[in-house]
């Protein structure tokens, strides 16, 4: 059979079409087939493309026709524009076990050779595991621990994980046993993320509210500090919640525990309560969703100063970092549990450890870190002015 047809056989056979399909394709039949892919070991991989440096099938092909020809190996090295020395190493290690050396087979060989396995970092490295898995104790992410690993450690390399590889490591059991506390989902694999819950309509107030799309540009562009957004985190059957705020800014947590019921009226006396605790000039602005709960909305304006806007139905993206800041909770908090059951000291704790934890958007700063500097240059400025 001439060569050509028999390379045409494992190109295809290469791109992943069956046997059969590329044995009709060349014009032969389908036992003929069978015993070019016995005879070659293994044909079934994908061929992709590699560096031009490594031996190709068709310098392969061109090393056999030599052989067979008696050709001197620095002739064949010669033709291919290869150093006789590779050649003579292709030979002696992908030659079949009877001394023949046949194209496919050695080609497979190499594709096998190349995918050696090797071991993994996390695996190998029990130092690393341990910096990681203590940063996980105390509920950093992976991207977190992934960028400070690279500030902490400039010059050891082999410590600059990805977070990626961090989550695989989590899940294959490398560094600790995936749970609540080390993960914040609890998830034993990577779960593709949808855009977040949706529901048949908003819950519309009968009170006039004022639209997000009317909020200050320093609101907008997070440039001045005071400007909040807020939502509910609601306990299991509806029966107990917690008002969740974060300034836009430095993303500065605060939780407010709504002990009788999460009613207008019990969530307008909980946030004057909250906001009366914060300086003026952290009492801008306010922006909620369209929840029944806000009712109440003109009478914490008029008590705190506030100015509260409410996003558009269906938009939880316009409160994107109270969105953000809920699935953090979860981790504190899980779905289907009663709030009640949590103090307010629990809450005040687990709103400090968000606050300490560095943030991507805020340069790994902490919000703790922005809130104390915020509060010195008020201090130097009302100094100033006296």
């Amino acid at each position: 059979m001439p060569q050509g047809i028999k390379r045409r056989y494992f190109e295809l056979i290469r791109t992943g079409m069956s046997g059969a399909a590329a044995s009709e394709r060349v014009g032969v039949s389908l036992s003929c087939g069978s015993l070019w892919f016995i005879d070659a070991g293994r044909g079934n991989m994908i061929e992709k493309p590699i560096s031009r440096r490594y031996l190709t099938q068709d310098d392969r092909i061109e090393i056999a026709d030599g052989l067979a020809r008696n050709e001197p190996v620095k002739t064949i090295a010669g033709r291919i524009g290869k150093s006789h020395q590779t050649v003579y190493r292709e030979i002696a290690r992908n030659r079949k076990p009877d001394g023949r050396y046949q194209p496919w087979y050695a080609h497979n060989q190499a594709y096998l050779r190349r995918r050696r396995p090797r071991t993994r970092q996390f695996a190998a490295d029990a130092e690393l595991r341990e910096a990681v898995a203590a940063k996980l104790a105390r509920h950093w992410s992976p991207g977190q621990i992934g960028r400070w690993l690279r500030r902490r450690f400039p010059r050891r390399t082999a410590w600059h994980v990805c977070t990626e590889t961090i989550y695989e490591a989590i899940y294959r059991g490398l560094i600790t046993v995936v749970s609540m506390t080390t993960l914040r989902t609890g998830r034993t694999y990577r779960h593709r993320r949808g855009r977040g819950r949706s529901r048949d309509g908003a819950l519309k107030q009968s009170t006039k509210m004022r639209s997000i799309h009317t909020r200050p540009i320093s609101a907008q562009t997070r440039r001045q500090a005071g400007h909040w957004e807020g939502d509910l985190l609601v306990g299991a059957g509806q029966r107990s919640a917690i008002a969740t705020l974060v300034e836009r800014k430095t993303r500065f947590t605060l939780l407010v525990p709504l002990e009788r019921d999460h009613s207008a009226r019990a969530v307008g006396d909980a946030l004057i309560a909250a906001f009366r605790t914060l300086p003026p000039g952290l009492q801008r602005s306010l922006t909620w969703d369209q929840g029944n709960e806000m009712f109440h909305h003109q009478r914490i304006e008029r008590a705190t100063g506030l100015r509260i806007y409410f996003a558009d139905p269906h938009s939880p993206w316009q409160r994107g970092s109270n969105e953000n800041t809920n699935g953090l909770l979860r981790q504190y908090l899980p779905k289907g549990t009663d709030l009640n059951t949590w103090s307010g000291n629990y809450l005040t704790r687990v709103a400090a450890e968000l606050n300490e934890r560095p943030r991507l958007c805020l340069g790994d700063r902490t919000p703790q870190q922005l809130m104390q500097q915020w509060r010195r240059r008020q201090a130097t400025l009302i100094r100033n002015d006296r």
